[in-house]
């Protein structure tokens, strides 16, 4: 073996076994708790909402975890009670409005627990170094739950859902983002639809 390939084998070989141990110290330290654990009272109203990239749009693809990468390069898509400005609005078995500074939530449910057309999702991101504002909806024929109930004694709702939003525009100018004037390669975001997860629990029962 010639010597610059022993030398380049010396150092490359412990950088990535630190790399190595550093990701997988990252992955076994615990997540963030969830949105019910955040509350030390259960009669406290408390949610979460994720949004996940698709696999394309994701760091090297997204062969790393996500907890891994969003510890390394930041950029979570989330929301929560804990949240500057967090606030509930409409809370019913077919009806969730959660928000919070930048974001607004809508879902809205069929009456057998899938989705409805009106679901609709606006949040901030940053796509190709330039921070924009999306609103995203889920296909005509929407994919996803609302699954909500009545917390007996309470009259209070807990649930989860879950949506792909398939359907994203630019929030100010309502246009998709690769057809709009000056736009650059990585504009076209979404490649694939983004998968909307959440929770919620002790939410007061709120009808419009």
């Amino acid at each position: 073996m010639k010597t610059w390939v022993k030398r380049s084998l010396i150092v490359i070989a412990p950088a990535l076994l630190a790399l190595i141990a550093c990701l997988v110290w990252l992955g076994s330290r615990p997540d963030e708790p969830d949105a019910a654990s955040l509350s030390g009272d259960s009669r406290v109203p408390s949610f979460e909402v994720r949004v996940e990239k698709p696999r394309m749009d994701r760091f090297l693809f997204g062969i790393l975890p996500v907890r891994i990468e969003e510890k390394l390069l930041g950029g979570e898509l989330r929301f929560g009670h804990a949240s500057r400005g967090a606030r509930v609005g409409v809370a019913g078995r077919d009806r969730i409005e959660l928000g919070a500074d930048g974001w607004d939530l809508l879902i809205e449910a069929d009456g057998g627990g899938g989705i409805a057309p009106g679901t609709r999702l606006v949040f901030p991101i940053e796509i190709a170094e330039v921070r924009r504002t999306l609103r995203c909806r889920p296909a005509e024929r929407a994919t996803g739950y609302l699954r909500a109930a009545t917390r007996a004694g309470s009259g209070e709702l807990d649930g989860s859902f879950l949506v792909e939003l398939a359907n994203c525009v630019n929030a100010e100018t309502g246009k998709i983002l690769d057809t709009e004037a000056g736009a650059r390669p990585g504009d076209a975001w979404p490649s694939e639809p983004l998968t909307l997860r959440g929770n919620f629990a002790g939410l007061p029962q709120v009808r419009r």
